[in-house]
């Protein structure tokens, strides 16, 4: 391949690396140095919200660059995984297809895997792109892999998802070796490929460090392994580098901290190195949509949720294109007002994503039904709503993914089944139990004033159920449901003792439960972590290990799974974050 024939000099070339969106080269050839940095600049074009430019920067090459083949289907991926429509997740499959063609005509030919220790001399040009065919490949693999998981739902696919998955990180491993003897190569394509591996390598490792014991020893039996502290440690160097997949490196590092730590662990998310991470880039980008959305979600992470309403408004107004964004901010917008109880804009916001959105219909129709539920009569009737006709049609919402049902969406289905009868009993605060579900607690926590809100909700309803003259069926699970997060509502505000009391409550209650069976296993987790902050940490262990092995097929199993791993990596001295 010929270098870019626009006769720029090395100067202006740095421009286009670090300007793209105010001036982009036009290219009569490519060659890998000119592909990579017109990746680039797409990239930033990305990353400044013009999305449309950018795919038009990387179309005329996208069957002849793999580069511009990855760039390319990456766009188009990340789109369909936002959208949901049929219509883009087929445009997105065809076009990695493509891409992967594109890379394989770069590969070393006769090599599944491909032994990349012998793929590259410093002084052949061809090998060079051998190299870098293989992490493209490998990155185009991963979103065919997505994509087959979200397009089908049937176990085949699911099966086919996951030999792609495994094929790339055997590619990635491969790379890796390759890296680990050649230390000495300074050149900007050795760079650029060591930035791949340590995206490639570093992401393996953390997300499969999250897998609890029983799931990663069957993935290991099969080739796959996960270190997180060397996965964080590869994504923070690559990080810091100057290679094309830094500001990737540093998106993964960004939802691991802001998002994977709090859902899938115990709510220990590095906000300090979040903040350090998203510093330059809003330098660069400030009015880019998805680095105002981080900066958003740090915001609600420290308790500042009129910050964050404020970032997610302003990222909202930054950008037209992509619609899917602005469902994002909803969603984060929608919980900041309910953790305030400002349940009249919660419920504007989840009706706009019932309205707007096809993530998960079933998730935001019970959302909505939930915050209606924690609003006065006359509110209600403002609206116009049937909060009973709403939670009657969750079932019938249900979706599917890779072959399997969603288990937020099976425990929404499963509660909202109490509205079936002709006479329901309502549910007494299903918009806090779902600000658990989503760890939520952990989040209001940092809001002294806001957790005593809630608590002063939680204590309504506990009142509520005390003067109950006809008890339901449901009533000892409603009162377990109130006494655990009073818990929490106390652990937070430091009163421990208290915390305590409540948490015993729910297990003493155990053989009373009739429905919500998940309240026992999910309260001695919550009883460990608070034995934890009192330094009894044998105490601790002892009830998270019950929560563990004593426990099974109750709603969200999995998810307390991955926070019971995340719990007891700390205990044993493994920090899930850094402080």
């Amino acid at each position: 391949m010929a270098h870019v024939g626009n006769g720029s000099t090395a100067a202006e070339d740095e421009d286009c690396f670090e300007d793209a969106y105010d001036r982009i080269p036009a290219a009569c050839q490519m060659d890998l140095h000119s592909a990579i940095q017109e990746t680039q600049c797409a990239l930033n074009l990305v990353l400044n919200d013009k999305f449309s430019e950018a795919l038009e920067l990387l179309r005329p090459w996208r069957r002849d660059s793999m580069y511009h083949a990855l760039g390319y289907s990456s766009i188009l991926v990340m789109q369909a995984t936002m959208t949901f429509e049929q219509r883009d997740i087929q445009a997105a499959m065809v076009t990695i297809k493509e891409a992967l063609q594109t890379c394989q005509r770069f590969r070393k030919r006769n090599s599944v895997v491909g032994s990349i220790s012998s793929l590259i001399s410093k002084q052949t040009n061809l090998q060079e792109e051998e190299m870098h065919a293989e992490i493209c490949y490998a990155e185009c693999l991963l979103q065919k892999a997505t994509l087959t998981f979200v397009q089908d739902e049937n176990m085949i696919s699911f099966i086919k998802g996951g030999i792609k998955i495994r094929t790339s990180y055997q590619i990635y491993k491969e790379c890796q070796n390759r890296l680990n003897e050649s230390q000495d190569e300074a050149s900007d394509s050795f760079r650029q490929f060591e930035g791949g591996v340590k995206l490639g390598i570093g992401s393996f490792n953390l997300m499969l460090s999250l897998l609890p014991q029983r799931i990663l020893r069957l993935l290991e039996f099969i080739g796959f392994s996960g270190n997180r502290g060397f996965g964080l440690s590869q994504l923070r160097e690559g990080a810091s580098s100057h290679s094309l997949r830094a500001i990737l490196c540093s998106l993964t590092l960004l939802f691991y901290n802001t998002y994977v730590s709090l859902i899938l662990g115990t709510g220990e998310g590095n906000l300090v190195e979040a903040e350090a991470l998203l510093e330059p880039y809003q330098q660069k980008y400030p009015k880019g949509s998805i680095i105002l959305f981080y900066s958003a979600r740090i915001a609600t992470l420290r308790g500042n949720f009129e910050k964050a309403r404020a970032r997610y408004e302003e990222c909202i107004s930054s950008q037209q294109e992509w619609k899917q964004i602005h469902h994002l901010c909803y969603w984060e917008l929608m919980w900041a007002h309910s953790y305030q109880q400002d349940w009249t804009k919660a419920y504007y916001y989840a009706d706009l994503l019932c309205k707007e959105s096809r993530w998960s219909k079933a998730i935001y129709v019970y959302q909505k039904a939930a915050i209606l539920s924690m609003m006065s009569e006359e509110e209600v009737k403002k609206t116009g709503e049937d909060i009973v006709e709403l939670f009657r049609q969750v079932e019938g919402l249900k979706q599917r993914l890779a072959g399997k049902s969603i288990p937020t969406e099976k425990f929404a289905v499963r509660k909202s089944r109490r509205y079936k009868a002709a006479n329901p009993v309502p549910l007494l605060i299903p918009a806090l139990e779902m600000m658990y579900v989503w760890n939520g607690f952990t989040i209001v926590g940092k809001r002294g004033d806001s957790t005593e809100a809630l608590l002063v909700t939680i204590e309504t309803a506990e009142e509520q159920l005390r003067n109950d003259a006809t008890p339901s069926e449901f009533h000892p699970d409603d009162s377990c449901l109130v006494q655990m997060l009073k818990g929490l509502c106390l652990k937070h505000l430091g009163r421990l003792l208290q915390a305590e009391l409540c948490f015993t409550q729910v297990l003493s209650s155990e053989a009373r439960i009739r429905y919500d069976h998940y309240l026992v296993p999910f309260t001695l987790y919550e009883l460990g972590l608070l034995y934890k902050q009192q330094g009894d940490l044998a105490k601790a262990t002892t009830y998270i290990e019950n929560a563990k092995t004593n426990y099974k097929d109750y709603s969200m199993e999995s998810r307390l799974h991955f926070r019971i791993h995340a719990a007891l990596n700390s205990l044993k001295g493994t920090p899930v974050s850094t402080p």
